[in-house]
């Protein structure tokens, strides 16, 4: 079981990024060691050999000037200085014989003999005399001097070597904790980085229980996590808005659906009766037509104005006229409207021209004159008008008509609502409904101001053409 809980950790997300981040981050130290350890083994080595040289120049000098005695005294003050860093001076005849070796004992871990068999150079090139039982070597630079002796200064890589143990003792000893710091560090980082991805997996996982309103935290830094959490939020209101649409479809249509099914039903039934002539059952037929007629038309609005409301409505927008476009939704209710008494008065200016679905437009404002028509007793008025008014096209429909209560004016919009006063009159309790999800649909609004006997005024807010 613990194994298998570990392989299902190896295959997550999480510890691949924590492998990845702790291994460059354990070789990005690695190569910085083996880069500090070259520099410093290099400088360590330039040093050496450039006092070295300076020290063979200095002496070759002294021996030129004042000959094997002046020489001598130089090494006298060497000795004295050099306590603990010693230099190798060998004095060698011409045929590389040792002639003097200054503090011979001091090299004992070196076979010295080993010099006389190697040819020394005047060219800088360097001897290294490897230590009988250590790793260390002795470098060894030579010159030859006016009488055709060899002069030769060597300095043992011991303290180098020793500087450069320190350096490996002490890498090794904070490679565990850096080791560790890196996998802690890499664990912190992954765990602070998916945390969106594991919010989303639980938000995601949350939906199996119905919970539409969870939402994934922001995490607010702007990058492509918070895109992706912005876009999750944004699909997962959009898909609850989609089911709360469906849900309130559907309890409309099984609420408000009985009673014309019901009424459907008996039409049937009387129409079938063998005791029926043939005008009533013609007369029961014509009213089941009706009716399935009153249905389809319910339900057509029902579905314009879920897909209005979800937002997946498809608008056919155009630039119109919004004189143009009113004038023909007057013209088409003016005759219904003088019947009653009622004159219409239009006040649009030439040139307002707005963006929108020319057809689903006119719905909208059908809707709004239809019903002030239906509302307002004979000898009233209704007016239509339109101007633009900070960025926005406002076109209003007004009556003197019935009105509507204060208690009401929420309720209004709302699907199949029909207010007490006006179930005598003819309708769907659908348009107003309609009218806001048409408008909001083309990203505008509609409001209203009612009082009861002084009539309404209705108002959509559209965005201007720029």
């Amino acid at each position: 079981m613990y194994l298998k809980h570990l392989l299902k950790i190896r295959k997550t997300v999480g510890f691949r990024l924590t492998a990845w981040y702790s291994g460059i981050f354990i070789l990005s130290s690695l190569l910085l060691f083996v880069m500090g350890y070259f520099f410093l083994s290099s400088a360590l080595r330039r040093q050496d050999r450039k006092t070295t040289v300076l020290e063979l120049g200095k002496l070759s000098a002294k021996y030129k000037r004042g000959g094997m005695s002046s020489l001598e005294k130089e090494l006298k003050i060497e000795k004295k200085i050099r306590k603990k860093n010693p230099l190798f001076i060998r004095i060698a005849g011409a045929k590389n014989n040792t002639l003097s070796i200054f503090l011979p004992y001091q090299w004992a871990e070196f076979d010295l003999n080993k010099l006389e068999t190697t040819i020394p150079h005047d060219n800088r090139k360097w001897i290294r005399l490897p230590a009988i039982d250590d790793e260390y070597v002795l470098e060894v630079a030579s010159t030859r001097l006016p009488d055709g002796h060899w002069l030769q200064v060597g300095m043992s890589t011991e303290n180098r070597e020793t500087v450069l143990e320190r350096f490996r003792e002490t890498f090794a000893a904070i490679m565990i904790p850096l080791v560790l710091l890196g996998f802690i560090a890499g664990f912190f980082l992954s765990f602070r980085a998916l945390r969106p991805i594991r919010q989303l997996i639980e938000t995601v996982q949350s939906l199996d229980i119905g919970k539409l309103e969870a939402r994934v935290p922001s995490p607010r830094t702007g990058d492509e996590l918070d895109e992706l959490v912005r876009l999750f939020n944004g699909m997962m209101e959009k898909i609850k808005t989609l089911i709360s649409a469906m849900k309130g479809s559907l309890d409309n249509v099984a609420h408000d659906f009985r009673t014309p099914m019901t009424r459907f039903r008996g039409m049937a039934e009387m129409a079938l009766r063998v005791d029926q002539d043939a005008d009533v059952c013609r007369e029961a037929l014509a009213d089941c037509i009706e009716e399935s007629d009153h249905i389809l038309k319910m339900l057509n609005t029902l579905m314009d104005i879920s897909e209005a409301e979800t937002g997946v409505m498809n608008l056919d927008r155009k630039v119109v006229d919004i004189s143009g476009l009113m004038d023909e939704v007057v013209d088409l209710y003016r005759y219904v409207a003088e019947e009653k008494g009622l004159p219409i008065h239009m006040s649009v200016p030439n040139g307002l021209s707005v963006t929108v679905d020319p057809n689903r437009m006119s719905q909208a404002l059908a809707n709004l004159l239809d019903n002030a028509i239906k509302y307002t007793p004979a000898g009233g008025q209704i007016s239509v008008e339109a101007y633009k008014l900070q960025g926005e096209v406002v076109v209003r429909v007004k009556d003197t008509g019935t009105g509507i209560s204060h208690e009401e004016l929420p309720m209004i919009w709302d699907r199949l609502y029909r207010a007490d006063l006006n179930h005598s009159l003819k309708g769907l309790g659908l348009g107003l409904s309609q009218v806001k999800a048409i408008i909001q649909a083309h990203n505008g609004r509609v409001d209203v101001v009612s009082e009861p006997t002084k009539g309404s005024i209705f108002s959509i807010y559209l965005p201007a053409d720029l």
